[in-house]
């Protein structure tokens, strides 16, 4: 009788732990995030965190890891592709000559805003389909708005710029390069120090990093060159294995969320613009905008920073045009 009883509970918990995942041990996913807790897109990646947490009814746990202090900004995606974390958001920018493809989107073509910005560079990721990502299950991209100059001395001219050593990464550095100056690469982690001791003149970046990074403390001018506005793609990428494992309800769960969160994480960038500027200008820094002729002289400059890709990659007989004018293209959309 005792026998029989225990036989019923055992059965009924396995039959509860198939059919209910409430019941079953729950997957446990480590995501490490290079943005500090503090910042505002890392608050919005632990909303979707979060979000999955609770639409999978307990049958999902992801544990985010702010600040690269699981894995860091430079090392994030292989990171991901060994199992030192599920997911995983950093800056293909951070992990230079990896994703000839990907760097088509941070070209200088002149992105209007984060919003824009982000739902092209997703748009193209699902237009290429590039081969560089089969090593991850890519769940969301999103990119910020125009990177603007920002400096210790004001740089109104070209002539102004020509020696400056700014703190630049991946397209933005050859950016620097094409316009006089001299890029140092480095992660948006070690900026601040940088511009604080004096080891670098200035940094190219969207106005959030003026007080997201609290850049804006260690800057004294922001040169509005919008018209060479580029931007810096940042992945959401899932180890592939642990994607694979995942049952097929579970999986459409990450991907209708990663699809919301897009023009979350892009509307965030907009706000976050508003806030830096605003920032800065309250500690007294100056924004200048470019004449229209230093405008058009900036725009010719960075033209050879396209060329160049387009030679990179045509020796790796890839279409740095045609993946361009997708890029634009898909601008035209929004």
């Amino acid at each position: 009788m005792i026998k029989n009883i225990l036989l019923i509970v055992v059965t009924s918990a396995i039959t509860l732990a198939t059919v209910h995942p409430l019941y079953a041990e729950p997957v446990s996913l480590k995501y490490s995030i290079f943005f500090p807790e503090s910042h505002i897109q890392c608050q919005t990646a632990m909303a979707w965190a979060e979000e999955i947490n609770k639409q999978s009814n307990g049958s999902v746990k992801i544990t985010v890891f702010p600040g690269g202090s699981l894995v860091s900004a430079p090392k994030t995606y292989d990171g991901v592709v060994k199992g030192e974390a599920d997911i995983g958001m950093s800056c293909f920018a951070y992990t230079k000559d990896r994703f000839p493809v990907m760097a088509a989107a941070d070209l200088p073509l002149g992105y209007r805003n984060g919003l824009t910005a982000s739902k092209v560079v997703n748009d193209y990721y699902a237009a290429v389909k590039p081969q560089e990502l089969a090593d991850v299950k890519v769940l969301y991209l999103h990119a910020h708005g125009p990177g603007l100059l920002h400096t210790q001395k004001p740089v109104m001219t070209i002539e102004d710029f020509s020696g400056m050593k700014i703190r630049a990464t991946g397209l933005s550095a050859k950016i620097v390069e094409a316009l006089g100056g001299v890029a140092v690469a480095m992660s948006q982690g070690e900026t601040y120090d940088a511009l604080k001791t004096g080891a670098v003149d200035g940094t190219f970046g969207p106005m959030e990093v003026l007080k997201g990074w609290r850049q804006g403390e260690v800057i004294k001018s922001t040169t509005e060159c919008t018209a060479i506005g580029y931007t810096t793609t940042m992945f959401v990428v899932m180890n592939l294995d642990k994607w694979n494992l995942l049952p097929r309800d579970t999986q459409k769960l990450f991907e209708d969320t990663s699809r919301q969160w897009i023009e979350k994480h892009g509307q965030v960038w907009d706000e976050a613009d508003a806030a830096g500027r605003k920032y800065t200008l309250e500690l007294g820094n100056g924004i200048i905008p470019l004449s229209r002729d230093q405008a058009a002289l900036w725009s010719e400059k960075v033209q050879t920073v396209i060329g160049d890709y387009f030679e990179t990659v045509q020796a790796e007989n890839l279409p740095g045009k045609e993946y361009v004018d997708t890029l634009l293209s898909l601008a035209m959309l929004y």
